[in-house]
C-alpha cells in the first residue's frame, strides 16, 4: 500500500509539472533584460510610427481596450488615438524619447520615459518635454499598450 501511495504521489507531481511546463517555457522565452530592451525599442519605434503615420504599426501596439490620458487631462480610447495620429500636422524638428525606466511584472510592464520635442511654435523655435507612463501587457507573443499618460514638464 505504501508503494501505491508513492506511485500516486509521483504521478500527481508529474501531472503538476506538466501543467506548469507551458508557463515555465513561456518565462524562459522572455527574460526580464530582453523584455526591458524590447519595450524601450518598442517605445522608440512607436514614436517614429507616430510621425510617419504608420497606422498598421500603431494598430498592433495599441490594445483594443487602450486608454490614454493626455497632458490636458482629457482621455481617449484606441480609436481617438489613431484619429489624432492621422490628423497630426504640426512641424516637429526633433522628437527624442529618453530617460527610460522599465519594470516588468510577469506578463505586464510599466515604462516611464521623457519625450523631448523641438519645433517651431508661433514663429519661434520651442522645446517641450513630456513625461510618459505606458502600461503594457504580453499577448499573442507581443507587447501591447493598454494605457498611456503624458504630463507636460513646466520649465523652471
Amino acid at each position: 500500500m505504501n508503494r501505491s501511495r508513492r506511485s500516486l504521489t509521483n504521478f500527481l507531481i508529474a501531472l503538476l509539472m506538466l501543467g506548469a511546463s507551458p508557463y515555465a517555457a513561456h518565462a524562459q522565452l522572455r527574460s526580464v533584460s530582453s523584455d526591458q530592451e524590447t519595450l524601450v525599442k518598442l517605445e522608440q519605434e512607436w514614436n517614429e510610427a507616430f510621425y510617419h503615420k504608420d497606422m498598421a504599426f500603431l494598430g498592433r501596439v495599441l490594445a483594443d481596450e487602450f486608454i490614454a490620458t493626455y497632458e490636458d487631462g482629457t482621455r481617449g480610447d484606441r480609436t481617438k488615438e489613431l484619429a489624432l495620429t492621422e490628423a497630426f500636422d504640426q512641424q516637429v524638428d526633433s522628437s527624442v524619447p529618453n530617460e527610460f525606466t522599465v519594470k516588468v511584472y510577469g506578463d505586464s510592464a510599466v515604462v516611464w520615459f521623457t519625450l523631448n520635442l523641438v519645433g517651431p511654435k508661433q514663429g519661434r523655435l520651442t522645446a517641450v518635454s513630456l513625461k510618459y507612463v505606458d502600461v503594457f501587457v504580453w499577448r499573442d507573443g507581443r507587447w501591447q499598450c493598454v494605457s498611456s499618460q503624458s504630463t507636460k514638464v513646466l520649465a523652471p
